[in-house]
């Protein structure tokens, strides 16, 4: 029963999942759907009462619910595209459930395996209206309903007991509500990375099956068990919030490089430095920094004649690649007038640290980078730091693959951390601002936004020429507490690109409470601009703690 109910979820998924990635690709490529010829129709008066009734199921969820649109034009692409969409989806049938079925072998008597026919007929599953859903989120939410009363030929052939056993399935009809979400959106056709399939709720499955000639769907109480049983099989699987993920693209082609943990570093010390001012000393400072990184350097303060520097200074780097990041440590000779001399410098790959370990490191310092040139004998002194990498500690999410790169994505409500870990500590708030809306100045519109905290000021590109910019731009904010009483403050400023005494012209502002975010971990959200008419603005701020 478990295999049936496998073989029936992968039809009726397959079916959802190619008229889902359909929709999406026409979505991406037509603004409105083609005209249509229109069928012929009768009044409803003509019909009696029983033949209301009749046809009241029938009718589609686009009459019914405003909600829901026709589809007309991606019913005759399916048509058009069926021969096709059979095939694949017939070859996906086989790669799953040829190795589900080997795992019997030797149980049950049964000694062989295979199809004799495999084909899901010449009628094609009919799209009765399609729900389009925009999310705060990068995302887009479809949510078709399919009905498909087809011709399948599926028949299977057992070897029981060196007798040969033929199973046919026949009269097939699904009934169905998936969910499909594409996402994330990236500049990379198709534009979405994942595919995401569940169903809202149990669908309708109907058939029959034949076993050496004869339908034991007819057996008294068996057509009960069956439907019941397969409804339950696949709740469990795929009724949402459980989900079936698809992967489009390469995961490497769309990774973005997201903050994983902190670096804590104390530059402690500096030894024996070289003498580069005219005295016979030397002004030394310390800048650090990790490679693959855009943000500018930090730097210590200066000592001013010294060839033995304490600094014991600490700073805290945000990392996004604990394997392959680099921590460069350069020191300098300040100098009043010109450029300032570069007296040695280091690197400490992170994949040297061990998580919450806090490790002392003494360095000759180079000349040049990972330089050990043999004819460099100089010595350059050496420099004490201390090193701690602080990982964040993120909700673990299971997944689950099978062998063709599939995943079923568990609701996740269980695992992670406790509430009172992301109540105390250090932390990074991540602030990505994605855009705005009706946003207009009296003299001109080039919105950019100022995000304020702490003292602490980041701002956007500017984006000419329009009330509704789109920035998807991310600034991150090291705290040494949870910011429970503290807002954030975004501004949305507009600036003329020439010459004029208004060059700068604010365009409202909003102050956004940060205690929701501690409490929530992350907030997705559009925000109204205060005093403004219409104006808003579109934030997701994250906390996470390390």
């Amino acid at each position: 029963m478990g295999f049936l109910s496998t073989l029936l979820g992968i039809i009726g998924f397959g079916i959802g999942t190619s008229v889902g990635l359909l929709v999406g690709f026409f979505l991406l490529i037509y603004s409105k759907p083609k005209p249509v010829k229109e069928p012929i129709t009768r009044s409803i008066y003509e019909l009696d009462n029983d033949a209301l009734l009749d046809i009241l199921p029938d009718i589609p969820l686009w009459v019914k619910r405003p909600d829901y649109e026709r589809v007309d034009w991606l019913n005759k692409f399916v048509t058009d595209m069926w021969p096709y969409l059979d095939k694949a989806i017939c070859a996906q049938i086989k790669s799953i459930t040829e190795p589900m079925i080997a795992e019997y072998f030797g149980k049950f008597q049964i000694e062989a395996f295979e199809y004799d026919h495999l084909s899901l007929g010449t009628i094609p599953p009919e799209i009765h209206g399609l729900k389009v859903s925009e999310t705060n989120e990068k995302q887009l939410v479809l949510e078709p309903a399919v009905r498909w009363a087809g011709n399948p030929n599926i028949v299977l052939a057992l070897k029981l007991l060196s007798f040969r056993v033929t199973l046919q399935l026949i009269d097939l009809q699904i009934f169905m509500a998936p969910r499909i979400t594409l996402k994330p959106f990236v500049p990379t056709l198709p534009c979405f990375a994942t595919v995401a399939v569940s169903l809202l709720e149990k669908p309708d499955v109907d058939f029959g099956m034949n076993i050496l000639g004869g339908d034991i769907m007819a057996i008294p109480g068996l057509y009960q068990f069956v439907q019941k049983t397969i409804k339950r099989q696949v709740a469990r699987l795929y009724i949402w919030p459980q989900t079936l993920e698809m992967p489009i693209l390469d995961s490497a082609t769309v990774a973005v490089k997201k903050p994983v943990g902190i670096l804590h570093v104390n530059v402690v010390r500096a030894q024996k430095l070289i003498k580069k001012d005219l005295l016979g000393t030397s002004d030394p400072y310390v800048k650090l920094k990790l490679t693959g990184e855009s943000l500018p350097a930090k730097q210590t303060t200066i000592k001013k004649r010294n060839l033995n520097p304490e600094w014991n200074e600490k700073f805290k780097l945000i990392v996004k690649d604990s394997e392959s990041q680099v921590l460069q440590l350069q020191v300098f000779d300040w100098d009043k007038v010109g450029n300032h001399d570069r007296l040695g410098m280091q690197f400490v790959p992170l994949k040297h640290l061990t998580p919450y370990e806090t490790k002392e490191f003494k360095l000759d310092l180079l000349k040049h980078t990972y330089s050990y040139d043999p004819r460099d004998k100089k010595q350059r002194g050496k420099i004490v730091v201390e090193l701690t990498y602080a990982p964040f500690r993120e909700d673990i999410i299971k997944l689950e693959g099978t062998q063709d790169g599939y995943g079923r994505k568990e609701s996740g409500l269980n695992g992670g951390y406790s509430k009172s870990e992301a109540y105390s500590g250090a932390g990074l708030l991540s602030v990505l601002v994605q855009g705005a809306e009706d946003v207009e100045g009296e003299h001109h519109n080039n919105p950019y936004a100022v995000v304020f905290l702490r003292g602490e000021t980041k701002r956007t590109k500017m984006i000419k020429g329009t009330r509704d910019p789109v920035w998807n731009e991310e600034f991150h904010f090291m705290l040494e507490e949870p910011p429970l009483n503290e807002k954030i403050h975004i501004e949305v400023m507009s600036k003329r690109t020439g010459f004029s005494f208004r060059s700068k012209e604010h365009l409202k502002n909003v102050d956004i409470n940060l205690i929701d975010v501690v409490h929530n971990d992350r907030i997705n959200q559009k925000y109204h601009l205060i005093d403004s008419k219409n104006g808003v603005i579109h934030a997701v701020i994250k906390w996470t703690t390390a």
